[in-house]
């Protein structure tokens, strides 16, 4: 086919050839303006106007009618073939970055009762006032932030209110340390000695299955004793060592002479009953008495952690948690001398009073420490990576040159709560020296080479000498994160409700709460007449 137009061009020739082969050949021989040139570029421009109606209507064929005009809704849909590359309609335009970014501070937005309250109230207003991509950005970033701030205020206060709920002593362990005092001075069975004597060799036969358990808590230490024995396959074999201070001592003997275990073996113990600790200077007591004086220097109490407007809720949470009295406890600090309380033994299992044994725990007895002094559940690997996630530089601050030329910030951090201690290989190390050692330093340096607590020192002290043993021994976190499942839980030799909801606190989260209360015996007449419920 052959298409050969006026001769005033000269030629304009379309020649199709067989086969694929195709070719436009266009001659264009004289430059002279003439009529006939007008019409054929007039006729040119015709087609290629109704090309560009086309493709300007497309935007508005589905919709409303889009606001360019039609050579710029031509150059929008022809510029990015032109430049080789592709437009993705979903980018947001530069200028929404900028308003974003800006800093927008609390006062701004304080008093403000034109900020959207909701998503849709925020929808309305834009369309209503047909917003650009500024203001659109605008509104946005203010509604945003003063959500977050809303949302920080009620984080922060619920961590107030469970500082404030784990720290007080509740009216029922009030009402029950009373009453058993009262019982031990009007009931000589409330007196008997623990255990009787001729069952005191037993307290320094290393043949025996020896627990320590340091509380002031005669509710929690009565369920992990009960859970102790229930589960032990040779009950018999069990010496539980109760160690309290001087307030606590009569109720917690009224409670083991009333409720004996048998056929273990309990013994009630007071601090002041220690030959060791009654003699010169006890350095855990110095230590004790200076970090309560820095704390209350450089800390300021819970409302000055609160009033924090700059940091982090859950590192607000982390303050407030270090300031429970727990961490100032001498009960707390009394593991780091085990081997001075019982210089006769080889061998111990210290317990928490905040835990639940779901299994016999004899079977600890036959692990290989290989020389090393603590046995201990590693906290750096797990599913819960919540609670299984724990590194040194969890706990110790590596900005201080103090920690980080001594110490590795990825090192995995192990557990304390549950802790097999080869005595006899503590006696060989400085274990007890270094933590009071580290101890000191922390002082000097206003409380800032970790936080607060116990678990940091004593990861010093024992770095070199813990030996890992199988998780499945120790499960963390029950008291504070409610992921865990019952049935997870329920799995595991011992659950730990470390954290603030402890399990006979109102806070306690519901589905977990029964692995505890279980060993409560809501019959009992100390139980009901202090209103202690099991769910």
């Amino acid at each position: 086919m052959q298409l050969h137009i006026s001769p005033s061009l000269r030629h304009v020739t379309v020649v199709t050839g067989k086969g694929l082969r195709e070719f436009i050949k266009v001659k264009v021989g004289s430059r002279r303006f003439s009529y006939q040139m007008m019409f054929y570029s007039l006729l040119f421009f015709t087609f290629l106007l109704r090309f560009v109606f086309v493709l300007s209507t497309v935007d508005s064929i589905d919709g409303e009618p889009s606001p360019c005009s039609s050579l710029a809704c031509l150059g929008k849909r022809l510029k990015p073939k032109l430049l080789g590359r592709r437009v993705d309609s979903g980018n947001v335009p530069e200028g929404m970055y900028q308003v974003l970014e800006q800093p927008l501070s609390e006062q701004e937005l304080k008093g403000r009762t034109d900020i959207p309250q909701t998503l849709q109230d925020f929808m309305s207003e834009v369309k209503r006032s047909k917003a650009d991509a500024r203001e659109f950005a605008q509104k946005l970033k203010e509604m945003v932030t003063l959500m977050e701030q809303r949302t920080r205020t009620a984080k922060i206060q619920e961590y107030l209110y469970r500082h404030v709920a784990s720290s007080s002593i509740p009216k029922q362990l009030h009402c029950l340390a009373l009453k058993l005092a009262n019982e031990h001075s009007i009931n000589a069975a409330a007196r008997l000695q623990l255990p009787e004597a001729e069952l005191v060799p037993t307290l320094v036969d290393n043949n025996y299955f020896h627990f320590v358990l340091a509380s002031d808590n005669i509710l929690a230490a009565s369920v992990v004793a009960k859970s102790l024995v229930k589960n032990a396959l040779r009950p018999h074999k069990i010496v539980l060592h109760i160690i309290t201070d001087r307030k606590t001592y009569f109720p917690m003997q009224a409670w083991f002479s009333l409720h004996p275990l048998s056929p273990a073996i309990i013994e009630v113990k007071a601090l002041h009953h220690f030959d060791w600790l009654s003699k010169g200077k006890v350095p855990v007591l110095e230590a004790m008495e200076k970090d309560q004086r820095v704390r209350s220097q450089f800390r300021g109490g819970s409302s000055v952690i609160v009033a924090n407007n700059n940091e982090n809720p859950v590192v607000v949470a982390a303050k407030l948690q270090a300031l429970s009295p727990k961490y100032n406890s001498l009960m707390n600090h009394i593991r780091i001398h085990l081997p001075e309380l019982f210089p006769s033994l080889n061998k111990v299992v210290f317990l928490d009073d905040d835990i639940v044994i779901q299994t016999d725990l004899s079977p600890l007895w036959d692990i290989d420490m290989n020389g090393k002094v603590n046995g201990a559940v590693e906290t750096c690997r797990g599913e819960d990576k919540f609670v299984m996630s724990k590194k040194f530089k969890s706990y110790l601050n590596f900005s201080n040159p103090t920690i980080a030329k001594n110490f590795d910030p990825d090192e995995c951090a192990w557990a304390y709560g549950m802790n097999v201690f080869d005595l006899a290989a503590w006696r060989r190390t400085n274990i007890s020296s270094t933590y009071y050692h580290w101890l000191d330093e922390n002082l000097k340096s206003d409380l800032s080479l970790w936080q607060l607590g116990t678990l940091p020192p004593g990861l010093i002290a024992f770095h070199g000498h813990v030996q890992t043993i199988d998780p499945f021994w120790h499960m963390l976190g029950l008291g504070y994160q409610e992921t865990t499942s019952f049935a997870d839980a329920e799995s595991a030799a011992v659950v730990h409700f470390n954290g603030r909801a402890k399990p006979w606190l109102d806070i306690a989260f519901p589905h977990l709460r029964p692995l505890w209360a279980k060993y409560l015996d809501s019959s009992d007449r100390f139980i009901k007449s202090c209103h202690i419920r099991a769910s």
